[in-house]
């Protein structure tokens, strides 16, 4: 049975990296966004599944799992959505900094609930969190964005722990840098197909050297 990879918050991006490399490796892909009506093409290109969701919304995560069950169990999952806010601690709007880290770090720990209780039944699966230099460096004027992902980060240390040990492979990756398909000069941004291959090699890692954690920066990134 060919596998399913399900990608949450899926967008133009790196979402669609993965999604283009996983179907080239015979995966079933799920997409879901607030607006799927953006991923058309995509859906269209490789032949992918898509489904609504909120994922910062307990009720549209828990929706979107009963919808992707009628599929199956998925042996990948990719939380992808983050909202960055910029500005200073004095001037940030306290309520959309509340929906800033609800869509950063709070929706990833509903995604991560509701594909272990299904992967944990099957003894088996990979999420993963696309984490950023945000996460473990934090910036002025971006305190909002840090807490989210510092917030990940954390969630994601702290299950693969508890879940390493059960055959659920979390990773996280650090992306120090800005993704785009067209460099703005010799290697100053990270290509996204390229990252797309570092995810699914950390899923096809061999259990006796699964890691939980990588940064991806190009040649010239200070750091």
């Amino acid at each position: 049975m060919d596998e399913i990879v399900l990608i949450v918050g899926a967008g133009p991006g790196l979402s669609a990296s993965i999604a283009r490399l996983c179907a080239s490796k015979n995966m079933k892909v799920i997409l879901t966004a607030r607006n799927i009506d953006k991923l058309d093409e995509l859906k269209k290109e490789i032949n992918a599944t898509t489904i609504a969701c909120d994922s910062s919304n307990i009720e549209s995560v828990q929706k979107l799992f009963k919808e992707v069950d009628k599929i199956g169990v998925p042996n990948l999952v990719i939380y992808n959505p983050s909202m960055r806010i910029k500005g200073a601690i004095t001037e940030l709007d306290p309520n959309k900094t509340q929906e800033a880290i609800n869509v950063t770090c709070f929706g990833a720990f509903i995604v991560a609930q509701e594909a272990s209780k299904r992967m944990l039944k099957r003894k088996s699966g990979s999420i993963f969190f696309t984490g950023a230099s945000a996460g473990v460096k934090g910036f002025p004027n971006s305190s909002v964005f840090a807490m989210g992902k510092f917030g990940l980060r954390g969630l994601a240390q702290s299950l693969a722990r508890e879940l390493h040990p059960q055959n659920i492979h979390i990773g996280h990756f650090v992306i120090d840098g800005a993704i785009n398909h067209e460099p703005y000069g010799e290697y100053q941004t990270i290509h996204p197909d390229e990252i797309a291959k570092t995810y699914l090699q950390f899923h096809y890692q061999d259990k006796s050297a699964w890691a939980w954690e990588i940064e991806l920066r190009t040649s010239v990134e200070k750091f």
